[in-house]
């Protein structure tokens, strides 16, 4: 046991490395900083407007359909344009795309604080400004995912990775609080404000990298070219077994997670306390604060980041969420938060840092694309079946069920799969 622990985590071969010697040679990267700034700034935008957009519906209808129609609307564009926009970021200059695309959202926020201003905004105003700003998103993000290996050499890859999944976690932290703090006193107009600003910003940022021209080996943009390149990535990861059972397993994992801790961890506490909206969000925070730690610490404790990560990753967040239904006990409820807090993180940079080594750089927009659909999909699905288990399963049975799913799915499957025999990529 102790050599498993070893191989897993050599904390030996780090005697005496601090975690700011790890990060020194990022920050010195003005690639990077560049990189990460502009990401930051338009992360604590993204949050605030997506918010904004929610509020505003419920003003306006005072209908929690409708309301939820605004949150399909923002997530409907990745399952339609997902995999076209890695396409594109394969085809042409990824830096140009960011820039353009952040510009384009400046002039759709920038149009929805006109309408407001004069008292003009309606909602269906809001489903289009949503439905528009997420396509954006479906073109932005592969393309921004895609550009990090280029500009930071692949053995930095896991701390450059690590450092741009703790500023997204400590971004979702200040969104929300810097959200708490403009409805006490400010009008929710400055939700747009500041998103719109962060775009520019972004913008400004994004121009300062390299040019980076298109790294498809395709001929000339077209329609088709892009369907034939989103079938040829599929041809490809066909024949790639380690990333074709990541992405399925990723899909099971995601699915089984989505519910429980999107709506069952707060249906779960509504049910046990008396102040379950209370609890949820100090086990959010606790989970956030948990979680960018083991990002920070990743690459000090973890110096290969391999399938095996991968799966031990799974294996703690499975454990997690069994804790969470097995006990279901409020004490119980933080032990398995945490649990989750270190196992996602594990798995989530692991899969990054895969993707990113074992595509080529001609396909690294498709396969983070596709990456994004898949867990969109898995979060649609699950949301929606297990609405159905609810009237049939109490809350509990569903988490249990959904920590067991994750151990069987992980454990078996995976492990069955890949230690039995080496796999090629």
């Amino acid at each position: 046991m102790s050599k498993i622990l070893y191989d897993l985590f050599p904390l030996k071969k780090y005697a005496g490395y601090e975690v700011n010697s790890m990060y020194k040679e990022i920050i010195r990267n003005k690639k990077a900083v560049y990189y990460f700034s502009g990401g930051a700034v338009s992360k604590i935008g993204d949050i605030l407007s997506g918010l904004a957009f929610l509020f505003l519906a419920y003003r306006m209808t005072g209908s929690s359909i409708h309301t939820t129609i605004v949150a399909i609307a923002e997530t409907t564009p990745y399952l339609l344009f997902g995999l076209f926009g890695g396409a594109l970021a394969d085809h042409i200059n990824r830096r140009n795309v960011m820039v353009i695309i952040d510009l384009i959202r400046l002039i759709v926020l920038t149009i929805i604080i006109f309408l407001y201003i004069q008292d003009w905004l309606t909602y269906p105003h809001l489903l289009v400004g949503g439905f528009l700003l997420q396509c954006c998103g479906c073109f932005f993000n592969p393309a921004h995912r895609a550009v990090l290996p280029a500009i930071i050499p692949e053995e930095k890859l896991s701390t450059a990775n690590s450092a741009w999944d703790t500023i997204q976690r400590t971004a979702s932290l200040i969104g929300p609080i810097l959200a708490a703090w403009l409805l006490a006193s400010a009008d929710i107009i400055y939700f747009f404000i500041i998103d719109a600003a962060s775009y520019a910003i972004s913008a400004l940022c994004l121009s300062r990298l390299p040019t980076m021209p298109p790294t498809s080996e395709e001929g000339r943009l077209s329609i088709a070219s892009l369907y034939r390149s989103v079938f040829d990535f599929f041809k490809w990861i066909s024949k790639k077994p380690v990333l074709l059972h990541l992405y399925i397993t990723t899909f099971f994992v995601v699915f089984f997670n989505t519910w429980v801790w999107q709506v069952g961890i707060l249906l779960a506490f509504k049910e046990i306390t008396q102040n379950g909206e209370q609890w949820y969000n100090a086990l959010q925070i606790a989970f956030g604060i948990g979680a960018t730690i083991i990002s920070i610490l990743i690459p000090l404790l973890i110096k290969r980041l391999d399938m095996k990560k991968y799966i031990l990753g799974c294996v703690i967040w499975g454990l997690g969420i069994s804790i969470i239904g097995s006990a279901y006990m409020v004490p119980f409820f933080f032990v398995g938060a945490i649990l989750i807090g270190i196992g996602l993180p594990i798995s989530s940079l692991t899969r990054v840092y895969l993707i990113q080594t074992h595509v080529p750089k001609v396909m690294l927009g498709r396969a983070f694309s596709s990456n994004a659909v898949l867990l969109y999909a898995a979060n649609t699905l699950s949301l929606a079946l297990y609405a159905v288990l609810l009237s049939f399963l109490s809350i509990r049975s569903l988490i249990l069920l959904s920590g067991a799913g994750i151990l069987v799915i992980v454990c078996f499957y995976m492990l069955g799969t890949f230690f039995r025999k080496k796999p090629g990529v």
